[in-house]
């Protein structure tokens, strides 16, 4: 195990170059790292945690791809699949900066899906909603906002961790080969209910 802080330049090229050491090449390469450190509106937020989701949500997904791609490019093939949020497709009074760099990285997936495609290599999204993590414990240990949120949440349940890696093995593998720049939301389908 190599252990990396994302916002940490020398640690993600570590990251990668220890990882393509120890197993050869990198094929696929999943971002998966976020932080958010605030929780309130958007206008109030100190710039020192704006910069600190901007850069491990946003900056952080560049460095590894800027060292996993390349390599990817000079063989042929490779698979990048950035773990967004939907987040980034809606409007929040108290997530404003999360959902900002989550939005930024549906962008970061479709310029790079651009950029790189005709080398072979694949740039997606997966945008989770509410997923029963350590990173979203706050969210779902609040039975009342846990209620609320199965309440508008057409299967009325939130997310647990590996139906989002489903839908991460399906952009990694051959199955997806036809696919680049776009995202699959996998949310039990709040961003499709009525408000």
């Amino acid at each position: 195990m190599i252990a990396c802080n994302i916002s940490r330049r020398e640690e993600v090229e570590a990251l990668i170059t220890g990882a393509t050491k120890h197993y050869g090449k990198v094929d696929i390469l999943v971002c998966n790292a976020a932080v958010n450190p605030y929780y309130g509106p958007l206008l109030d937020i100190e710039d020192e945690a704006f910069d600190k989701i901007m850069g491990s949500n946003v900056k952080s997904n560049i460095w590894l791809c800027a060292h996993a791609i390349p390599p990817m490019a000079a063989r042929g093939k490779g698979v990048v699949v950035i773990i967004s949020s939907i987040a980034g497709l809606c409007g929040s009074t108290v997530l404003g900066a999360y959902g900002i760099s989550k939005a930024a990285d549906f962008s970061l997936c479709r310029s790079l899906a651009g950029e790189w495609g005709p080398k072979g290599v694949r740039v997606n999204c997966v945008a989770p909603g509410l997923v029963k993590t350590d990173f979203a414990r706050a969210l779902w240990e609040d039975e009342a906002r846990l209620k609320q949120r199965c309440a508008a949440t057409p299967l009325r349940r939130i997310g647990e961790p590996d139906e989002i890696a489903g839908a991460v093995a399906y952009l990694a593998s051959d199955a997806s080969s036809f696919m680049t720049g776009q995202t699959i939301v996998v949310d039990g389908g709040v961003t499709t209910a009525a408000a």
